[in-house]
């Protein structure tokens, strides 16, 4: 074969080689359309709103639901005791009787200035009456002289007025000598015994002579972390274990919020009141508290595996129209393989059931109904 004819032959060949490669836009269309034949259906699902209630676990603390401890008002002796720790005591009953000399000796001495001054009031008051009656008869009695006595009865009077709240403070030191219960409970401290002196805090004594607590209800304080603050409310039941008594659980409602987070703790206390008529429960006991938590009703819910979790950001896979598309999507709570899910979609939208990153954004996919 001579030159000319072996150049003839190879430009034949390449032509027919790229012609071969080389297709129309419809062959092209027609294999893609078969490449997507060919994938597997991709199952997909409906949005759907719904709710997901959750529950978590947190301590707290049981504490009477009134404490005072009792100290003595005044600088004084105790001359007898009429409770001890365990007594149970009911308001306005006498717990003590203290002694003071002196606050006797000074309301002895109120007592004789205020008869003094009542007697002081008594005849400047008869004075007064006598010389107005005097001065009806013209030329008896001047007006100056009768302006005098009316002056002298006003200032004994207004004197008779300090004497008696002079007489009426010193009885009211006197009556600090008893100590009395400021409301029903149990007398859980005394540090005192007969014969001690005692005192403003501070002063007569560094400990108070009583702690009353009440019991019969309690006040369970709890600190709920930030993120469920949301989710409770005023009358929110929950229920609670100690360990004192294992396997009994105790129930209460949701009485008191704080409305604040505290600062060190980003957390907001809340307060329960335990009815406790039968006293097993102790102010101090630490429970074990189960908080219920209610889901946000305008949240979609969807399996946690239509969820993609990318180095990019959570998207739900929507598909309209036989394309995938990548929509943003912020998560909340999950419970038994439900998530809450807040996006720009509308109930009834379709979504990719089983989410993955090679499902690509705008890629032509098939599918199919989940199977349940």
């Amino acid at each position: 074969m001579n030159k000319p004819s072996i150049i003839k032959f190879l430009s034949v060949t390449a032509l027919a080689v790229a012609l071969q490669s080389c297709g129309s836009p419809e062959n092209k269309e027609e294999k893609k359309a078969e490449a997507v034949q060919e994938a597997p259906p991709v199952e997909v699902i409906g949005l759907q709103k719904g709710t997901i209630s959750t529950s978590f676990n947190v301590p707290g603390e049981l504490v009477a639901f009134q404490q005072v401890d009792l100290y003595a008002k005044v600088n004084s002796f105790v001359t007898k005791l009429n409770a001890d720790i365990g007594s149970e005591v009911h308001a306005g009953e006498l717990l003590a009787t203290l002694q003071a000399p002196e606050v006797n000796s000074q309301l002895s001495g109120a007592e004789s200035r205020l008869q003094s001054q009542e007697a002081l009031y008594q005849a400047s008051k008869a004075t007064y009456k006598r010389l107005l009656e005097t001065s009806k008869t013209p030329g008896t009695v001047s007006p100056n002289e009768l302006d005098l006595a009316l002056a002298k009865q006003n200032s004994d009077f207004s004197q008779l007025q300090a004497a008696r709240a002079a007489y009426k403070e010193v009885g009211a030191n006197r009556d600090y000598l008893l100590i009395r219960a400021p409301f029903d409970g149990i007398i859980t401290a005394r540090n005192v015994s007969a014969g001690a002196y005692v005192g403003p805090s501070g002063k007569g004594s560094e400990l108070p002579v009583f702690t009353l607590q009440e019991q019969k209800k309690l006040r369970l304080a709890v600190s709920v972390p930030e993120n469920y603050t949301g989710a409770l409310s005023d009358k929110s039941e929950v229920t609670f274990t100690v360990k004192a008594m294992p396997g009994q659980v105790f129930n209460a409602k949701v009485n008191r919020m704080s409305g604040a987070l505290d600062a060190k703790l980003r957390a907001q206390r809340i307060e329960m009141d335990v009815f406790n008529a039968n006293k097993k429960l102790l102010p101090g006991m630490v429970a074990e508290v189960h908080i219920p938590v209610s889901g946000n009703s305008g949240a979609f819910v969807v399996p946690n595996k239509a969820i993609l979790n990318s180095t990019l950001g959570v998207y739900l896979i929507t598909v309209a129209d036989g394309k995938a598309k990548w929509v943003p999507a912020t998560t909340g709570r999950s419970a038994d393989g439900k998530t809450e899910v807040f996006a720009q979609l509308n109930e009834g939208d379709k979504v990719v059931n089983v989410a993955s990153e090679e499902i690509r954004d705008g890629s032509e996919i098939k599918t199919a109904p989940a199977k349940n």
